[in-house]
């Protein structure tokens, strides 16, 4: 969770496994759209001599779809590669690193970006541009936030900027607790299986991963390449996702000591809504689900229409949701939420509807300012701006999944239908622990330092 080991394969994987995809009006840069995609879950920071990087044999992909079809409109592509300055050392870096260039740094790690429209040739944006190194500690990369960060935002062409490298997780959940039988620590006094209501814990606090992001003009995403202003306009809205692919075929090199890829790429994951294929798809699909485009998702749509989690709650936790276990119509609620949008007239003044083609898409209504004051439950709290439409950093995408698969949204498709009091209140008791979110761009919060930290405490 949010994707950081949702499927059997993927999970032997890391290097291509896509964690989490962010999509929002930048907040301070209204005009713009920032896109944000991360990879290789789980990073411990002391994870030294080969610390993480992102893979020179993968193919990172951020896709926007403008027309409803669930196709790719526009896509970004990133391409790595790595360099070895010295071949007599085994140290990542043979002295402090400070600054991006600096040549102590024995393992920099440099990418391209282009763009893909669909119908046009491919356009080159960037080449050359440089990662951060990780963070080691305050020795190895001293004062990293105010040294790396900054200094790894590229402005590129089109009045796009980007960012990749390494950065602290800001996703949030209590993994020990959810996959121990479904347990939420501040309700698990009424679990099946009882202990006393506690606090929750974050899982990946003090972990790191590797980040994707894109800030681009709101114009380089819309399909006519204009700035809506009317929420009700179906042009406002786009669909987002992200996925990393391999070559068809790897084979061992005996000189290189490595396996190389051959023939065309092919998608081996992907990701828009939080959580989908962990909580969604059973295990025997999981696989097949990364494999697969999202205009073909109307497959897993039974899965949604009837999600496993909904029949599991009022068997964990008896007698708290008497209404949901009684409820055996589709749940029409989710599949518009996550398949197909909220079409106009569900919620007042709001949608985010692409159109009928089921597909598992992050959908974000351009016209649909930034918030002054963002409500972490997003639109279920009264706040447009946040998830389900589109997907901020701060959103906390466990409380708003387990509130909707509870019940707390179907009165939006059923007015005859009462949510259990418990619905509107589920939590896993979590926040985000490492360290803080910034205020512009790349907006990830720095990493954790191998030194600095423990795994378990908070990040330093």
């Amino acid at each position: 969770m949010s994707s950081h080991r949702e499927a059997p394969e993927i999970s032997k994987d890391p290097v291509a496994d896509n964690t989490d995809v962010y999509a929002f009006v930048s907040p301070d840069k209204p005009g713009t759209v920032t896109l944000i995609a991360n990879f290789i879950p789980f990073q411990n920071p002391q994870g030294g001599p080969n610390f993480y990087e992102f893979g020179d044999d993968v193919l990172y992909e951020i896709h926007v779809s403008n027309r409803g079809d669930a196709r790719r409109d526009v896509s970004y592509q990133f391409r790595f590669h790595t360099e070895v300055r010295s071949d007599e050392t085994f140290l990542y870096n043979t002295g402090p690193i400070h600054s991006i260039t600096d040549s102590s740094w024995n393992r920099p790690q440099f990418y391209s970006v282009t763009r893909k429209a669909r119908g046009r040739e491919p356009r080159v944006l960037a080449h050359h541009l440089t990662c951060p190194p990780v963070n080691i500690g305050p020795r190895s990369t001293p004062n990293y936030g105010g040294t790396f960060t900054d200094a790894a935002v590229h402005p590129i062409r089109g009045g796009r900027t980007v960012f990749a490298g390494q950065r602290g997780d800001a996703f949030f959940v209590d993994l020990g607790s959810v996959f121990d039988l479904g347990t939420l620590r501040p309700f698990q006094n009424l679990h099946l299986i009882p202990l006393p209501a506690a606090p929750g814990v974050n899982g990946l606090q003090s972990l790191n991963v590797h980040t994707i992001a894109i800030q681009v003009p709101i114009g380089d995403l819309t399909r006519d390449g204009s700035v809506p202003t009317d929420p009700s306009s179906a042009t406002a809205v786009i669909g987002v996702w992200a996925t990393a692919s391999r070559q068809t075929a790897r084979i061992w090199d005996e000189d290189l000591g490595r396996a190389v890829g051959h023939g065309p790429f092919a998608q081996v994951s992907r990701l828009g809504n939080p959580l989908f294929n962990e909580v969604i798809t059973p295990m025997a699909d999981k696989d097949r689900w990364n494999a697969v485009a999202p205009r073909d998702d109307a497959q897993f749509a039974k899965y949604v229409a009837h999600p496993e989690l909904a029949r599991l709650l009022p068997v964990l936790y008896p007698g708290v949701f008497p209404h949901l276990a009684g409820y055996s119509k589709e749940r029409a609620d989710l599949l518009a939420i996550l398949l197909t949008g909220i079409p106009a007239g569900v919620v007042p003044g709001f949608q985010n509807y692409t159109g009928s083609r089921q597909a598992d898409l992050l959908r974000l209504n351009l016209a649909v300012p930034p918030s002054a004051t963002p409500n972490p439950i997003g639109l279920v709290g009264g706040d447009p701006a946040g998830f389900p439409n589109g997907r901020r950093l701060e959103d906390d995408v466990v409380a708003i999944e387990l509130r909707a698969v509870a019940g707390a949204t179907i009165p939006l498709v059923d007015p005859t239908f009462t949510p259990d009091a418990a619905a509107g209140v589920l939590r896993d008791g979590t926040s985000n622990t490492n360290l803080p979110l910034l205020k512009h761009f790349p907006y990830m919060p720095n990493p954790a330092g191998g030194f600095q930290s423990s795994p378990g405490v908070p990040a330093a």
